[in-house]
C-alpha cells in the first residue's frame, strides 16, 4: 500500500474506533478509502482490533457476516465477510447492557466451537466436521459506526458491525446433527421478531466456516482450537431493544437474554 493509503487507514481506524468509544455515529467511511478495496477494508478493522488486543483484550473467535444471497446483492458483493470476537463482547451470562451502543441489533445463528486449529486450506465444508467440537444455540449484536450508512467497505472497517455475542448451552458436533434443516424462531417478549433455517448460511453452516477457514489461512492468521465461530444469521436481524429474548433451534435448548438500557 502507498504511504497515502497507509495514512487514510490510520485516521479511518482512529475515527471508528473513537465512535464506538464515544456511542456516537459518524459518517460513512467508504468514500475515504477505494472503491470496494476490501484488503484496505481489513486493514483498517485489524488495526483496530491490534490496538485493543494490545490494550489487554482477547481474541476468542470470529464472526461471519453477509451469509445470506439477498445481503449480498443489496451491499454489491459476492461473498461473506469476516470480523473478530473478543473477549469482553461475550454476553453469554444473560444480560446485554444497551448503553453506549449507536443503532444495535440482533440476529440468531448457530455458534461452532473449534477442536483443532485449520491451516489447512481447500477443505470443503463436509471436509471440516473433525475440527468443530461442538455447536450451540447463539446470538450475534449487531451495531454500526455509521448509523447502518454501509456497503461492503463500511462494514468490514467496522470490525463486519460485530459488538457482541451470547452463546448457549454447547452440544458434542456431528454432521448428523442436520444443522441445515434446523428451524429458528427469535422473540422478543413473547412475539416472533425473526424466523430461519440453518441452510441460510451458506447451504449448510460448515460451507460458511469452510469460507472463513480459507479466508483466515490467506490473511495469515488462521482459525485455532477452542475459538468460537458465529456460522451467519439464520434469519433477518431485528432491532435490539431493552425487553427479554428468547432464541429457540428446532432440538436444541433456548437461549434466554435480557437486554437492558
Amino acid at each position: 500500500m502507498s504511504a497515502t493509503l497507509d495514512a487514510t487507514i490510520q485516521t479511518v481506524a482512529d475515527d471508528l474506533l473513537a465512535a464506538r468509544r464515544k456511542g456516537a455515529a459518524i459518517a460513512a467511511v467508504r468514500s475515504r478509502l477505494p472503491a470496494k478495496d476490501l484488503t484496505a477494508a481489513y486493514a483498517v478493522q485489524k488495526l483496530n482490533i491490534d490496538r485493543l488486543v494490545a490494550g489487554g483484550r482477547r481474541r476468542v473467535g470470529r464472526k461471519i457476516g453477509l451469509t445470506s444471497e439477498a445481503v449480498q446483492r443489496q451491499l454489491g458483493v459476492d461473498s461473506p465477510d469476516f470480523g473478530v470476537l473478543l473477549d469482553d463482547m461475550d454476553f453469554s451470562a444473560g444480560e446485554i447492557p444497551l448503553k453506549g451502543l449507536i443503532a444495535p441489533r440482533v440476529e440468531a445463528e448457530f455458534a461452532l466451537r473449534l477442536a483443532r486449529d485449520i491451516t489447512q486450506a481447500g477443505l470443503a465444508g463436509a471436509a471440516l466436521a473433525p475440527f468443530v467440537e461442538a455447536v450451540a444455540v447463539s446470538v450475534e449484536i449487531v451495531d454500526s459506526a455509521t448509523n447502518w450508512d454501509i456497503d461492503i467497505v463500511d462494514t468490514i472497517a467496522d470490525n463486519a458491525s460485530s459488538c457482541g455475542f451470547a452463546v448457549g448451552a454447547w452440544r458434542a458436533f456431528s454432521p448428523e446433527l442436520g444443522l441445515p434443516g434446523r428451524r429458528m424462531r427469535l422473540s422478543r417478549g413473547g412475539e416472533t421478531i425473526s424466523q430461519g433455517v440453518g441452510a441460510a448460511t451458506l447451504g449448510d453452516p460448515l460451507n460458511a466456516l469452510a469460507w472463513l477457514a480459507e479466508a483466515s489461512i490467506a490473511v495469515g492468521d488462521p482459525l485455532r482450537a477452542g475459538e468460537v465461530v458465529l456460522s451467519g444469521a439464520l434469519g433477518p436481524m431485528a432491532a435490539l431493544t431493552a425487553g427479554d429474548y428468547r432464541v429457540e433451534i428446532d432440538g436444541f435448548d433456548p437461549l434466554l437474554l435480557r437486554a437492558v438500557a
